[in-house]
């Protein structure tokens, strides 16, 4: 089963230590916790457990990760 990682936003009152044990407490591995733009955190599950942020109260929103690329204009 190949894993996946997504980017969680999470409500704007959420404790997010609370939302993160909760979420690692289903099996989800949390990484980069952000705090500055907005409340979330970077996660790692199996893709076929994606359902485990849908049920989550405090997600507020999320998005597979993906790789950016800047582009120089000449």
């Amino acid at each position: 089963m190949s894993e996946k990682s997504y980017i969680v936003q999470l409500k704007d009152n959420t404790d997010v230590n609370k939302a993160k044990a909760e979420l690692e407490a289903s099996g989800v591995k949390v990484g980069h916790v952000y705090d500055t733009v907005f409340k979330g955190f970077s996660v790692t599950l199996p893709e076929n457990s994606v359902n485990t942020l849908d049920a989550h109260p405090e997600v507020q929103h999320y998005e597979a990760d993906k790789e950016l690329h800047t582009m120089k204009k000449d």
